[in-house]
Formats: structure tokens, C-alpha cells, sequence
């Protein structure tokens, strides 16, 4: 019996996504060495933003921390719409195009594209591209192997991301059984996970987050509260304020999101996940502040993890932002110039001008995801 080395083994173990992409592109390079970049974009049906996510591509990324309203890509729209694989042997012909994505592309020096988009029970998901320096290189045979590989790179993203997300709607659902009210709506959670990637996506230059940092923080936001599942009714839908023991009770929903968190990834099999730490951060430290005088482990400054200190920003702008039972929308303005006392001794002042800066986002953001009647 002859030893025989799997070219895929990664896909047999677990590794963040990003490998398993190199590994099938080291693989797809040894029979077309010509195919230079293979990258995936994921798409959010309640936006209608196509984020960038992975990709394969040497040095070279020409659309990183990118994101575009599909609607906008005419020619990408296009590709969704038929549900087919679209080859481009010379993309010159894009020579004159004005959106951002196809500016790019040209400017890095592609000459041909392979683009297949991608469902998940029937479900548009995003793309898969494939592209190449040369001209002309897609022929028959190619893209036959290409195909292959695009569903492959398709079932891979599919799964791994699906199981993150079957896990937070597993997460919602046992919120939404325990009663929980508070200021969890919907739509804060709709919000404030968007903002929380604004701030994200404004720093990974500086931080050197990448696109897969970017988008965890996004998916994983929405539970930094779900501790609260653990506290009483009697404090968590008190209508007036806190008396010192039940302040005392309160803190302690960090902690228990901690707790179940870890219990819920052990019983998903997920304890292994890479990103997963960006939760466990979420739900554990979201509450510390740089001057120490927060909670549950009184962190400072630089010990408050990164995903930590984003989402503090993000859930405090938001719940500034939202009208409550206790008090009035605040306008923006105003939620700004709170930010700003607040930075440096409560928030982390780069978070806040991270998102101070977008403020077109924001409002698009914060119009779209409105509170209804019922919230």
C-alpha cells in the first residue's frame, strides 16, 4: 500500500476559515497556477450590504474591510439574479466602470474573473471569486474544476457559519423563553451589532483587524447581555431604580453570560472555534471601563479586550440613541458630546471617534431599524 498524502486534510480538522481557503487554493494551484486570488463575500439580506470576509490572495487584497450595497453592483446583481456561475476572460471590458469594487479590481491588475454566488437552502449567501492576472485562461477545462471548487469553498463558509448562527438564534430563543425584556429588543440588537461593526471596520487598519475579526464582532455583539437570562425578574423588570443589593445582582449577568455561553459551546461541538473568544469577551467584559471602576473584574485600560470595548461603545450610543420607558430619544448631537466626556475615562476613545466619524451610517442605520410599536 502506497502512502498517499490528502491535499485537504486541513478540511478534516478544524482551522479558522481563512486556512482552509488557502489550502484549497495551494490545492487548485497545483493543476492552474495561474488562479491568484480566491476570496468569499457574505451578504446581509436586511442591509443589502456585501461585506468582505476571506480570501487567498498572496500580499495582495484589494478590497479589504469593503462593503457595498449589492443593489449598487449592477453586474453582481445580475450574477445573484440568474443564480449562475459569470466568467470574464478579459476584464478589461470594466475598463470604464465606476463602482468601487470594479475600480479595484482593475487597479490591482486582474485581467480574468470567475464569479459564483452561493445559497444556502435556496437562500442568496454571497460570492466566491476566482481571479487571475492573465488574460483569457478560462476555458473548459477550468472551469469545470472551478465549479467543483466553488461549491467546496461554498459548503465550507455554509457550515461553519451556519452552525455560529443556528448557535446565536439558539441563544435568542432561550432569551425569549426566560421572559427576557429589559432593553434587548430586536431592533437594539439590529442596531447595535451594525454599529458595533462600524467602529470595527474604522479601526482595522490601525489594529490590524482582519475582515473575519470585522464580521464576528458583528455576529457575536447581539449576545453580550445574554447573562441576563440568569437574573431574577424582580430586578431585571424592576420599573424603578435599583437598591444596592439588587445592583449587586445585576452585576453578576456578565459573569453568568460567561458561564453559559461556554456551556453552549461545549454542547455545540464549537469549543474549538478560533473567533470564539471575541464572544466570550463580549458577554464577560463589555461592562469593564478603562478607569477600572467597572465590572465583573474591575479591568483597565489595555487589559479590556478590543471586541470588549467596541460593543461598550456601540451598546452605550445605542441605548443613548433609543427612547425609553424612563426617558426620550437623544439626538445625535447630544449622544455625541455624551461620547466624548466619556471617552478616555469610561469608553475607549478611539471606539468613540470610530463611529462619531461615520455618522451618514449611523443614521441610515438608525432609521432602518426603527423601534415599532410593540418594542
Amino acid at each position: 500500500m502506497t502512502d498517499y498524502h490528502d491535499t485537504l486534510d486541513t478540511l478534516n480538522h478544524y482551522a479558522p476559515l481563512s486556512d482552509k481557503l488557502k489550502n484549497l487554493h495551494e490545492a487548485l494551484n497545483k493543476r492552474f497556477e495561474f488562479i491568484d486570488r480566491v476570496a468569499v463575500t457574505i451578504y446581509d439580506s436586511k442591509t443589502d450590504d456585501l461585506k468582505t470576509f476571506i480570501h487567498s490572495s498572496g500580499g495582495a487584497h484589494p478590497l479589504a474591510q469593503y462593503q457595498a450595497k449589492l443593489s449598487e453592483a449592477r453586474s453582481l446583481q445580475e450574477v445573484r439574479e440568474s443564480g449562475k456561475p459569470r466568467v470574464i476572460n478579459d476584464l478589461s471590458v470594466f475598463a470604464g466602470g465606476s463602482h468601487e469594487h470594479t475600480r479595484r479590481i482593475a487597479a490591482q491588475g486582474y485581467g480574468a474573473s470567475y464569479t459564483m454566488p452561493m445559497y444556502f437552502n435556496g437562500d442568496f449567501f454571497g460570492f466566491v471569486f476566482f481571479d487571475s492576472y492573465r488574460k483569457n485562461v478560462f476555458d473548459e477545462e477550468v472551469l469545470r474544476f472551478l465549479d467543483v471548487f466553488a461549491h467546496l469553498i461554498s459548503l465550507v463558509v455554509v457550515g461553519e457559519l451556519t452552525s455560529i448562527r443556528t448557535l446565536i438564534s439558539t441563544v435568542h430563543a432561550a432569551r425569549d423563553f426566560a421572559n427576557l425584556r429589559d432593553t434587548e429588543t430586536g431592533t437594539h440588537l439590529d442596531r447595535m451589532s451594525r454599529y458595533a461593526r462600524i467602529v470595527a471596520r474604522e479601526l482595522a487598519p490601525k489594529y490590524g483587524f482582519d475582515d473575519e475579526y470585522v464580521e464576528h464582532v458583528f455576529l457575536f455583539s447581539p449576545l453580550h447581555d445574554i447573562g441576563k437570562i440568569g437574573i431574577p425578574d424582580s430586578v431585571l423588570l424592576k420599573a424603578g431604580l435599583l437598591d444596592a443589593d439588587e445592583r449587586k445582582v445585576m452585576k453578576t449577568h456578565p459573569q453568568k453570560g460567561r458561564q453559559l455561553i461556554d456551556s453552549m459551546l461545549h454542547d455545540f461541538g464549537l469549543e474549538s472555534f478560533e473567533y470564539l473568544n471575541i464572544l466570550r469577551n463580549i458577554a464577560e467584559h463589555h461592562h469593564e471601563t478603562l478607569d477600572g471602576e467597572g465590572y465583573p473584574h474591575g479591568l483597565r485600560g489595555g487589559q479590556i479586550p478590543m471586541e470588549s470595548r467596541i460593543v461598550a461603545v456601540a451598546d452605550v450610543f445605542d441605548a443613548l440613541t433609543s427612547q425609553r420607558p424612563y426617558k426620550e430619544a437623544w439626538s445625535m448631537d447630544d449622544a455625541f458630546q455624551e461620547l466624548h466626556k466619556l471617552a478616555g475615562s469610561k469608553l475607549d476613545p478611539d471606539c468613540v471617534e470610530a463611529l462619531i466619524k461615520n455618522r451618514a451610517q449611523l443614521e441610515e442605520i438608525r432609521d432602518r431599524f426603527q423601534e415599532d410599536s410593540f418594542s
